[in-house]
Formats: structure tokens, C-alpha cells, sequence
């Protein structure tokens, strides 16, 4: 499967999806003028990918800040990797600096909105 690479720009994150690679990940900062059309490939490739998804999959989110339309389409994203769950291991990797408790908060939101193993990293 070809990997999905979308680099970053002052309002879009980083996703590197590689399972070539092994590597997965969603970084930076995410306010997207349009979230929907941002985040509609990454589903898609998401639901592709889980057609033949490697048997463990971590997908690191090392996100700055997310704004609410964004938090709509990564719960999608979520989804799409709950799917994966039911037949191989995911894990998600949520990454928040120490004194960012907002990003904590988030992705104890998203954990609670998923049934996915989620590890949290201070950093």
C-alpha cells in the first residue's frame, strides 16, 4: 500500500502513514480552514488501509493544538482505527507537554469516545 505523506503547513499537521515503514503519525498544529477536506483523504486511506492493516499498528498524535473542527474529523479518524481494532492490535500514542493539560484533557476525551488502547506520553 502506497503511504500517505501530508506535510505540514501553519495550519495543517504533519501525517506520515507508512506501513511500509512502520511509521505513523499525526503532528504539529491542526486548524484547518476546511477540516473536512483536510481529514477526508486521511479517512479514506484509514479504511483502505485497514482492508490489510499490518498486525499491530501505534499511531503517535504529538499535536500542539487542535481546534474544535479538527477534534470532529480525528474522532473519524479514531473510528476508522476502531475498525482496525476489531481485527489487529492499535495502539494510539498521545503526546502532551507537561504543563498542556488542555491536550491532556483532549485525548482523554478521545479515549473515551473510542474503544482503542491509548498510552499517554508527558513530554
Amino acid at each position: 500500500m502506497e503511504p500517505l505523506v501530508i506535510n505540514a503547513t501553519e495550519d495543517t499537521p504533519e501525517v506520515i502513514f507508512d506501513p511500509n515503514q512502520n511509521v505513523f503519525k499525526i503532528s504539529k498544529i491542526s486548524v484547518p480552514e476546511d477540516a473536512y477536506e483536510f481529514y477526508h483523504p486521511i479517512i479514506t486511506w484509514l479504511k483502505d488501509y485497514g482492508e490489510n492493516p499490518l498486525s499491530e499498528t501505534v499511531i503517535d498524535f504529538d499535536l500542539e493544538y487542535v481546534n474544535s473542527a479538527s477534534a470532529k474529523q480525528i474522532i473519524q479518524v479514531l473510528l476508522a482505527l476502531e475498525d482496525i481494532s476489531k481485527k489487529n492490535r492499535v495502539v494510539i500514542k498521545w503526546y502532551y507537554e507537561a504543563i498542556d493539560e488542555d491536550m491532556q484533557l483532549l485525548g482523554k476525551r478521545f479515549k473515551n469516545l473510542a474503544d482503542i488502547e491509548f498510552e499517554f506520553i508527558e513530554i
